[in-house]
């Protein structure tokens, strides 16, 4: 990593780091690709004014760690131990996932009113989810992640949490679209949050969702009983997942939509 002297510091923008007091003190330099990694591993070092201003942080990071194609595996695994497990269910469960379609394009359009609509997005799933009965697990840029005890509640709540996203007024009249990922499993459950195939499997169906979508696996289906009512199932068919081979695929929408 090319070590930033102070004149290479003045030179660089507030936006170029993650962290930027309200005294104009800046912190964790995101400019290319080793200052993110760095970042990453010192992030828990920092002090911040306060809550706020670390979620903040960690948002810039993360989507500097996107940008550079860093998965940040081990920094959202210690951002989770800093949470505490919450009483994260165990055994056979059920994970959504859910990611703004195209947020880079949606950040440059909108500038400033992106937070805002980060932040409403985070608002709705999060009361969908905890009134589903579920729990989130993180939220971390542009991404949201849940779990519940059974896929009849993951399911109506994506269903619910699209509905809701749909009726939004967004600034500037912006689409606002967001693809989801349903899939369940028996992951391990370490301190603070998950690992397993579960975990991957959720994340990659997501990412072959489209905005609008959500996606549900045959594991997902199969938690689902009886199932939500007034929903229809349709078969996608089989779609590649990186690392994870090909698995048929199944779009879960409400009757009629």
């Amino acid at each position: 990593m090319a070590k930033l002297d102070a004149g290479k510091r003045r030179a660089l923008r507030d936006s170029d780091y993650a962290y930027v007091d309200q005294r104009g003190r800046r912190r964790l330099p995101i400019n290319d690709e080793s200052h993110v990694r760095n970042a990453l591993s010192r992030f828990n070092q920092v002090v911040f004014e306060d809550e706020a201003a670390r979620d903040r942080a960690r948002t810039r990071l993360l989507k500097a760690a996107k940008k550079y194609g860093i998965v940040p595996i081990g920094f959202v695994t210690g951002q989770l131990r800093t949470i505490g497990s919450r009483d994260l269910p165990s055994g056979a469960i059920t994970f959504l996932m859910t990611d703004i379609e195209e947020s880079t394009a949606l950040l440059l359009e909108l500038g400033e009113q992106y937070a805002s609509v980060l932040a409403d997005a985070r608002r709705l799933a999060r009361t969908v989810v905890r009134r589903g009965g579920g729990w989130e697990v993180d939220a971390r840029a542009d991404e949201y992640f849940a779990v519940f005890r059974t896929g009849d509640a993951a399911v109506q709540a994506a269903l619910t949490i699209q509905r809701r996203l749909a009726e939004h007024a967004w600034p500037a009249g912006a689409a606002v679209r967001v693809r989801m990922g349903i899939h369940s499993g028996r992951p391990t459950l370490v301190e603070g949050g998950y690992v397993g195939v579960a975990v991957h499997a959720v994340a990659r169906i997501c990412g072959a969702a489209r905005g609008g979508q959500v996606l549900i696996s045959r594991a997902g289906l199969g938690s689902m009983g009886e199932g939500p009512a007034a929903i229809s199932v349709r078969e996608v068919g089989p779609v590649p997942l990186k690392g994870l081979g090909t698995q048929v695929l199944f779009e879960v929408s409400a009757a009629g939509s």
